[in-house]
C-alpha cells in the first residue's frame, strides 16, 4: 500500500469524526486499518489539500492533549475550532472521557471501509 493510499484512508476516517467529538491520532489510524500508525496520521494531515475541508483539529493526542504547543497560534486555532462546536478545552487539553468519538457498530460496518 503507498502513501497516497494510506493518506486517503486517514482522510476519510477524519472526515467522519462527528461535530463535538474528538479522535486520538492512534484511534484514527487503528479506524483507518493502519494499527500502530498515529505518527502517520499528523503527516497526512499536514498533507491534506485544502480542498478537503477536513476537520483536521478534531484529531488530538490520546491524552487528550492538543496537536500544538500551548499559546502557540496552531494551538489557539485548534482550541477556538473545538470550541465552537462545544468542545470543552481547558489548559490545552479535552476531557477525553466527555468527547472522545465512539463510533457504534453500525457506523464501524457500514461508514468505516477498514
Amino acid at each position: 500500500m503507498n502513501s497516497d493510499t494510506k493518506y486517503k484512508r486517514i482522510w476519510e476516517t477524519v472526515q467522519l469524526i462527528p461535530s463535538g467529538c474528538v479522535a486520538s491520532y492512534g484511534q484514527v489510524a487503528d479506524l483507518a486499518g493502519l494499527p500502530g500508525r498515529a505518527r502517520l496520521v499528523g503527516k497526512a494531515l499536514g498533507k491534506t489539500p485544502t480542498h478537503l475541508n477536513l476537520p483536521w483539529f478534531r484529531v488530538i493526542k490520546s491524552n487528550g492533549q492538543l496537536a500544538f504547543p500551548a499559546g502557540s497560534e496552531m494551538a489557539l486555532c485548534q482550541q477556538g475550532l473545538l470550541q465552537q462546536e462545544g468542545v470543552v478545552v481547558l489548559n490545552n487539553r479535552v476531557p477525553m472521557a466527555d468527547f472522545r468519538w465512539q463510533p457504534d457498530l453500525s457506523e464501524l460496518l457500514h461508514r468505516l471501509r477498514y
